[in-house]
């Protein structure tokens, strides 16, 4: 097997030297597939209040970036818009006949020019030394009134621009869970791997590329990172022993927890069970590079891969916690297979031809994303995502560089992945159909990303 410079490749050569060597609302799905419209004003302060355009600003980006709504131009809006769910009046004689007074009227967002069919709108307070949005959405194609309401809800924030950006993440998240359409991307973080800071080490930031953090500080080689179901924890492979192995750290404290690596040459790859309580990863333990199974402290160790090659890289099915995809080189090349989570039932799902490797599943656990040099050059990955129960394949990205690591985003709805398409390997995101992609980092190599729930 001619080994490529990736990543990955250099994951697979260490194996192959190891192996040698020993709130209660109501659901309103969209109709027609088509996406729902929303108008989205400018919420202000009933008194002063500061960052008023951090949250208007985050609020949008949140629904815009969720992938399910479309965004209608404030360009169009009414010259006002209600505060409060008793500013609404009642279509009658008195609606004013130029639109853009219309704005204390649901018709005035429902009607041409606007054509919305849910209205956000709400108020800004500053209490004491909080930060109050009472927040509202209403379907403007209803009447009467009372019949329009989806749902109300307060929230209350720090006075600051954290405290502006938090209440418009939980109220963009209660906006499209109420509207049927899931959690959207906003409180998510993106857990990555990264050299901007001379070393190759673990950061993260929001979905957007916002609020960058660092975690790990070993000025040594760090890669593959995993962060366990809950959030609370960051399972990585570091080489600052030497020999490769896997490090565990509280997200919450930042301290690094207790972890038993097995006396091997490489143990890599981890990746958490879906109920949080165990580990899967790999190691070359008993000689080829294997699966194996560990409580979170390393102890109650378990063989569930037995093959002659090389087996890495196991991600778990996130909704059954059943099922394991990985990679392995049983068949002579890198490709994707499944299997029971007792190891059992093993089967491939790549095609063959080509390395495929790096797979991710969707949340729902139907879908798994991988890279494949499929009809490629070796070592040009595109991403591809299959259905697992019809093995239905599609092509997500077309000759745009080397694309690599793919992983869906908690709502399923985007998948970020590497690419060097614009010269530098970077982080990038695109919706799970392939479109709207969009670049989040430019600073320094940015590779391995993991789409977490916080």
């Amino acid at each position: 097997m001619k080994l490529q410079k990736t990543l990955f490749t250099l994951l697979f050569a260490l194996a192959a030297v190891a192996s040698a060597q020993e709130p209660d609302f109501r659901g309103i799905v969209r109709s027609g597939g088509q996406m729902p419209s929303i108008a989205v004003p400018d919420i202000r302060g009933l008194v002063g209040t500061e960052n008023e355009s951090t949250f208007n600003t985050t609020l949008w980006n949140d629904l815009d970036a969720s992938g399910q709504l479309r965004m209608v131009s404030k360009s169009f809006y009414p010259r006002t818009a209600p505060r409060r769910a008793e500013d609404i009046q009642p279509t009658g004689d008195n609606l004013p006949v130029d639109p853009g007074d219309r704005g204390l009227w649901l018709v005035g967002w429902s009607d041409p020019p606007v054509s919305a069919r849910y209205l956000v709108f709400g108020a800004l307070e500053q209490s004491s030394d909080r930060l109050v949005l009472n927040g509202f959405v209403y379907d403007a194609t209803l009447e009467p009134v009372q019949a329009a309401y989806v749902f109300g809800k307060r929230y209350y924030g720090t006075l600051d621009e954290k405290g502006a950006q938090t209440i418009a993440h939980d109220f963009s998240r209660d906006i499209l869970q109420s509207l049927g359409l899931g959690t959207g991307l906003a409180g998510s973080r993106i857990y990555f791997r990264s050299d901007r800071s001379g070393f190759p080490e673990i950061w993260s930031m929001d979905y957007d590329g916002q609020n960058l953090k660092q975690h790990t500080n070993y000025k040594n080689i760090v890669m593959t990172p995993a962060v366990s179901p809950d959030g609370t924890r960051l399972a990585f492979t570091t080489f600052v022993e030497g020999q490769p192995k896997i490090y565990i750290h509280s997200l919450e404290t930042g301290r690094k927890l207790t972890f038993y690596n097995q006396d091997a040459s490489l143990n890599t790859t981890p990746d958490f069970l879906a109920d949080g309580k165990s580990l899967v990863y790999a190691s070359s333990m008993a000689g080829p590079t294997q699966l194996y199974m560990a409580d979170l402290d390393g102890r109650n160790l378990r063989r569930i891969s037995y093959s002659r090659t090389i087996d890495v890289d196991p991600v778990v099915n996130p909704k059954t916690g059943s099922q394991i995809a990985f990679t392995s080189g049983r068949s002579g090349i890198p490709q994707i297979y499944l299997m029971d989570i007792d190891g059992a039932n093993v089967r491939k799902l790549s095609g063959g031809e080509g390395d495929a490797v790096q797979a991710a599943w969707d949340p729902k656990g139907e879908q798994i994303a991988f890279s494949w040099t499929r009809g490629f050059e070796p070592g040009n990955y595109n991403i591809f995502v299959m259905n697992v129960a019809s093995q239905q394949l599609v092509q997500l990205t077309h000759g745009a560089g080397r694309n690599e690591h793919p992983v869906f985003s908690p709502s399923g709805t985007h998948i970020v992945f590497d690419s060097n398409r614009s010269g530098g390997t970077q982080l990038w995101t695109m919706r799970a159909d392939g479109g709207q992609p969009r670049r989040l980092t430019t600073q320094g190599k940015n590779t391995e990303p993991i789409w977490a729930i916080r």
